[in-house]
């Protein structure tokens, strides 16, 4: 296995990306909407998938709710933005708990069944006032013991379903003023301040098995590169300052925060201390380079996959119908779905 995550193109694997994925050895798969058409595309997608690398690879997506939603209508439900747990916990905490749990068990309830078995959730960031809007409404609210218990809420649920977490974006994209998909964020607050706020969200989470890195520079730690590529914040902040002792994937090495080619991305997320690079956009030509970039598998990185991958559970018995009702009930004094024909 190389220790790279690695999306596809469209809805069925090409000859191409097939010789590529046997040869290539990926850690894992990722999936977008471009993937997604139907339930019997999705299971068929990522048979295909694992066949070709004749493993039982995890298969990851970003199912958060809200705005960034990979399965959507007809096939599948909406769910609310995690914004809306944090506004139903204000109002009573144990419902809050309750629904965050819940939506977490309906989400891997749909996500399994289709052969996804890792969810990129939950979202420890704390966003503060003026911060770029990335974060916004997919936060669970702007204090870190709120954000982190919620956070906890949704990893059980997901876990419950058979669905491995991924904490996400470690060291904390709430304060960032760009959106690292089209720039470099770079936060200028004080370490004592982000110790206890940004990073403090993320302590109580840190024995889940999966995490994401930021594209997120913190000049009072390291000004010279993001979380990503720096050694400094993955040594002394995700693994010591947070206690983060799991799988860390980076974030999706295209994204344009990052400069250099990509292999040289991928080269600075290994070296700075992310087990995998992840790279999303399913070009073919991208994908050979940050698999020629990246290493084999081994040591500290190859015994923090199997931890990973042995933490998920089967699924405990659930009646998803009754669990949709209940979920709507509870969420109906601060969200409601849209309407099935809109």
């Amino acid at each position: 296995m190389r220790a790279f995550i690695t999306g596809v193109a469209g809805p069925a694997l090409t000859d191409e990306e097939r010789r590529f994925l046997r040869d290539a050895e990926p850690w894992g798969f990722i999936l977008f909407a471009r993937n997604l058409e139907n339930p019997g595309q999705v299971r068929r997608l990522t048979a295909e998938m694992r066949g070709a690398i004749a493993r039982e690879a995890p298969v990851l997506i970003d199912q958060e709710g809200g705005r960034v939603q990979r399965l959507g209508r007809p096939y599948w439900p909406e769910y609310p933005p995690g914004a809306a747990y944090g506004a139903l916990y204000d109002k009573d905490r144990r419902n809050g708990l309750s629904a965050a749990r819940l939506g977490a068990r309906l989400i891997a309830a749909d996500l399994v069944p289709l052969g996804i078995d890792v969810d990129c959730l939950p979202i420890a960031d704390v966003p503060v006032p003026g911060a770029d809007p990335v974060v916004g409404t997919r936060a669970y609210g702007n204090e870190p013991a709120k954000v982190a218990t919620l956070g906890s809420a949704v990893a059980q649920g997901l876990a419950e379903g058979g669905c491995l977490p991924v904490l996400k974006h470690m060291p904390g994209h709430g304060r960032a003023t760009a959106d690292s998909h089209k720039g470099l964020p770079v936060v200028d607050t004080d370490r004592a301040t982000l110790e206890v706020t940004d990073f403090a969200a993320f302590r109580p989470l840190a024995a889940l098995p999966i995490g994401m890195s930021a594209h997120v520079v913190f000049s009072a730690i390291d000004p010279a590169g993001p979380a990503t590529t720096s050694a400094i914040i993955v040594r002394d902040v995700i693994r010591d300052s947070i206690g983060f002792k799991g799988l860390l994937m980076s974030d999706d090495l295209s994204m344009e925060a990052l400069s250099g080619s990509l292999a040289e991305r991928a080269r600075a997320a290994i070296a700075a201390g992310c087990d995998v690079a992840l790279h999303c956009n399913g070009n073919i030509s991208e994908m050979c380079e940050v698999a020629d970039a990246v290493p084999v598998l081994a040591g500290d990185a190859l015994r923090r996959a199997g931890a990973a991958l042995a933490a998920k559970r089967a699924p405990r018995p659930f009646d998803s119908r009754a669990g949709r009702a209940e979920f709507i009930n509870l969420m109906a004094a601060v969200w409601q779905p849209a309407p099935e024909n809109a």
